[in-house]
């Protein structure tokens, strides 16, 4: 359904996965990757919100200092993952996230942002220093930025058996955002909406915040 195109932005040309659906659009969401890359994953996530409904950019956010990043999900590709985040920076990241928001703006769009597991924390961040609205899907670096305050409606996945974000965690994230939706998954561990992970995937979990997902950027967004 979607296609790749290129996007301009301050860190540097990206490409970027486009998504649109085929009757009149009812919102749109720029989707931000985990630390994998826009993968065929990542791109099936953004071609479901487009049959929603959604007209969808999810840029490679990666490309300014390795392009066309497509990673899987082993133990190698993980580490690699883990070093083009620490070799971008969230600066740069949210360059990326903010040259999309105009793009869709520009085309009559109200952007909103949901991102997953190192993207969720992205779009934390993309929330309260670019005032878009967001979703963030088991974000576990956005800690050290609670203290921000949110410029816009945000939503948190949290799964309850994710090691790396404890409930004392996901505490943090009630008392330091008191106007917030957070809404935690008992069954579910991190990485709960990747469907092309065994391990990882928790349907029932996936199914709900796909929907509660779906029900705030129609809100905030259309």
């Amino acid at each position: 359904m979607g296609e790749w195109f290129p996007l301009d932005t301050a860190a540097g040309p990206v490409r970027a996965w486009f998504a649109q659906p085929t009757t009149r659009p009812r919102g749109a969401v720029i989707l931000l990757q985990e630390i994998f890359g826009v993968n065929a994953h990542i791109r099936a996530v953004a071609d479901g919100f487009a049959r929603d409904g959604l007209v969808v950019i999810a840029p490679s956010l990666f490309d300014p200092v390795q392009p066309q990043v497509e990673l899987g999900y082993g133990e190698e590709d993980f580490a690699r993952g883990r070093e083009l985040v620490a070799s971008l920076g969230m600066e740069r990241a949210l360059q990326v996230v903010d040259a999309a928001a105009r793009r869709l703006r520009e085309s009559g769009h109200r952007p909103g942002v949901v991102g997953y597991c190192w993207g969720g924390s992205l779009a934390f961040l993309a929330n309260t220093r670019l005032g878009l609205p967001a979703v963030s899907y088991y974000g576990a670096r956005s800690v050290p930025f609670l203290a921000e305050p949110v410029r816009a409606p945000m939503l948190f996945h949290f799964g309850g058996k994710d090691s790396s974000i404890p409930p004392e965690d996901i505490q943090r994230h009630r008392d330091a955002q008191p106007g917030a939706q957070v809404f935690v998954y008992p069954e579910a561990g991190h990485a709960f909406n990747r469907d092309v992970d065994p391990h990882h995937f928790h349907a029932g979990s996936a199914v709900l915040a796909r929907r509660r997902t779906l029900d705030f950027l129609l809100e905030h967004t259309s």
